[in-house]
């Protein structure tokens, strides 16, 4: 039995758009996983809402993914590696630039590289996002930024021999915020990271 990781932020823990609350597992993405690939895989979900992936996030170590994520490798010891984070590091309190992903994602990397990796770029994030709850952490920097993360994750993909998924030809954000998934593209998700484990 392979043990498969899913490492991410609030559209891997599975924020519901419409009231915040968690999709149960048989809706989101991982939770898909784990009830189509038992029993031949293990299924560890290691989803977090408001998780940054390279910036130093003042909610703590849970929050940071470059800080908590050795800590999930060494207790479970994946043989794959799925991760789906980077989103949050837009927010506009980091003002991070593209430079600065490149290399967040390139240390993110460097500490799983010894396993499989499939590595799922984030979304580009809706206008729809300025009229919501999240308008207090994004702006339309943040938005205009999102456009860079597929190349960016492409290019990554390839330096650290990942698998690539690009969810922008998959699945869109909801209108509702634009910013998390509704029930339909976790399922799309899901369908796609099965059909990248057949060819591992």
């Amino acid at each position: 039995m392979k043990k498969i990781l899913c490492f991410g932020d609030s559209n891997t823990y599975g924020f519901i758009p419409q009231n915040g609350k968690r999709y149960p597992e048989n809706i989101r993405w991982s939770g898909i996983l784990k009830s189509k690939l038992s029993p031949d895989y293990q299924v560890i979900e290691a989803g977090c809402n408001n998780r940054t992936g390279f910036f130093d996030n003042p909610a703590g170590k849970e929050f940071t993914g470059y800080k908590i994520l050795p800590e999930y490798l060494k207790k479970y010891n994946p043989d794959i590696v799925i991760t789906a984070i980077g989103i949050n590091d837009l927010q506009f309190q980091y003002n991070a630039s593209i430079e600065d992903i490149k290399n967040g994602l390139d240390k993110l990397l460097t500490l799983i590289n010894d396993k499989e990796i499939i590595l799922l770029s984030p979304s580009v994030i809706k206008n729809n996002i300025l009229n919501s709850f999240f308008a207090q952490m994004f702006d339309e920097t943040s938005i205009q930024k999102s456009f860079n993360l597929a190349e960016i994750y492409q290019k990554a993909a390839e330096k650290y021999n990942a698998k690539y998924i690009n969810l922008n030809e998959i699945v869109t954000p909801s209108d509702i915020d634009g910013l998390h998934y509704e029930p339909q593209a976790h399922a799309k998700i899901a369908d796609k990271i099965i059909k990248v484990l057949k060819i591992l």
